[in-house]
């Protein structure tokens, strides 16, 4: 994992200590960075945060980036009222050197998405004490999930709430060590196609039950409205790609990806050849091979030798 560059179309200005505000710029011209507390010459938290908030037009900023240091969602609420333009958070902007993913903490995001009607894009890093509890947001179009174990209570409040302009939905799901374990019936309702009219993409990825998830979204409500579609960076195998090809049609996809996979090459064929003729973009990149010592084993204790692309 690595700090992001763009953020909501906008380029991530990380703010640097000590900067007078004639040097700025413009507060609605990029995303804002915050980081602290991990390198000598960073400031501390709270250091960081009042230069912040005292040198720069809160009124103007449509973008957030907290880094390492600065998990505080009570911030953000606490200045709601002078946050007015506020459209996009990413929460937990954290490179693999600060911390692993797994270790990211997180909180309870419904203060953020209530204090914030206005907000279009939330995304958050890391899974560990993540909680979702959230009947709906009228606002949000697009929500990214990064994370090595998705709690799946957190999952599961997702899959349930009302997003009516919900246009991008991505969802890393993760291994049951680092926290997730989401199951298939979990994600049901957002299967069904309900209170999400507005999804377009949609990734259910990173999950050690790709194949299940893939033989669940092949009879899906929710596909004929998508117009891209992401399975990728989990275990999907033969047995899931079969069920994709068995279910309802997936040639209206502009895209869809299943990229860090365990396919044979006869069935990356045989996807090829069904779905790039009639226009869709097949992303079979990162061809994986199961772990033999593992995968010996997997009539003693279940093991497949197959892995998610990220966990710690």
């Amino acid at each position: 994992m690595h700090h992001v560059e763009n953020f909501y179309g906008l380029t991530v200005l990380t703010v640097p200590p000590y900067t007078p505000a004639t040097l700025l710029p413009d507060a609605a011209s990029v995303a804002w960075r915050l980081q602290s507390g991990l390198y000598s010459t960073d400031e501390d938290a709270d250091v960081c945060w009042e230069r912040f908030t005292s040198t720069v037009e809160l009124e103007k900023v449509r973008a957030l980036v907290l880094g390492y240091g600065m998990d505080r969602v009570s911030w953000l609420t606490d200045l709601s009222d002078r946050l007015t333009g506020l459209e996009a958070v990413f929460l937990g902007d954290i490179e693999d050197e600060e911390e692993m993913i797994s270790s990211i903490e997180q909180s309870d995001v419904a203060p953020l998405l209530e204090a914030f009607p206005g907000l279009r894009e939330l995304v958050v890093r890391g899974g560990s004490g993540l909680k979702f509890p959230v009947a709906g947001h009228a606002g949000l179009r697009s929500l990214r999930i990064e994370s090595g174990g998705l709690p799946p209570e957190a999952a599961e409040s997702i899959a349930a709430a009302d997003l009516p302009a919900l246009e991008r939905l991505e969802l890393w799901l993760g291994d049951d060590w680092y926290g997730g374990g989401t199951t298939v019936e979990q994600l049901a309702p957002l299967l069904a196609g309900a209170r999400k009219p507005a999804l377009r993409h949609l990734g259910l990825q990173n999950s050690p039950i790709q194949d299940e998830l893939a033989a669940a979204v092949a009879s899906a409500a929710v596909v004929p409205q998508l117009t891209s579609l992401s399975l990728a960076m989990g275990t999907l195998s033969d047995k899931g790609a079969e069920a994709l090809l068995h279910g309802q049609p997936l040639t209206h996809l502009e895209e869809l990806d299943l990229s860090h996979h365990y396919l044979s090459d006869e069935m990356m064929l045989r996807i090829w050849t069904t779905l790039e003729p009639a226009g869709v973009r097949v992303n079979l990149r990162g061809k994986r091979e199961p772990d033999e010592e593992w995968e010996d084993d997997e009539e003693e204790d279940g093991a497949s030798g197959r892995y998610i692309a990220v966990a710690e």
